[in-house]
């Protein structure tokens, strides 16, 4: 995997996630830049109280995406994800449970870290079912 270029400040990022039991996750983000194309491999951790929601993951996910791509250098970006539900309760903060708020507040800290952020429902599944995959085989080994 490649690191970002500070040239490609506007990207599109696909990301597709996945967690095991213990918390531990995996996010595979597909980058598309002015300059380049990639595919990250971000580890990330859940630390909310169990039981989890896909919502509490994406979470987690997508704030260690949203500091990940920061320091990469990326100043905006587009963040497509396959859940549409969870891509409105992020972008209104509507639907945010009492179990979630830090989880929330968190996220959007990281996205506000940006200079430019939006979030869009779109197709991840291939990302998601690699994150799976490597999550089930990295708890079975």
């Amino acid at each position: 995997m490649q690191t970002m270029r500070s040239y490609d400040p506007v990207v599109e990022a696909m990301v597709g996630y996945a967690a095991a039991e213990a918390g531990n996750g995996l996010a595979y983000v597909r980058i598309t830049g002015a300059q380049s194309k990639q595919l990250l491999r971000i580890g990330f951790r859940v630390t909310a109280s169990k039981p989890w929601s896909d919502r509490t993951i994406g979470y987690a996910a997508l704030t260690a995406v949203s500091h990940a791509l920061g320091k990469r250098g990326a100043r905006e970006v587009r963040f497509i994800l396959g859940n549409p539900e969870f891509v409105e309760e992020i972008a209104t903060g509507q639907g945010v449970g009492e179990t979630l708020v830090l989880s929330y507040v968190r996220l959007r800290c990281a996205l506000n870290s940006l200079a430019k952020f939006g979030v869009q429902a779109g197709a991840t599944e291939d990302l998601t079912n690699r994150a799976r995959a490597e999550v089930v085989l990295n708890v079975a080994a």
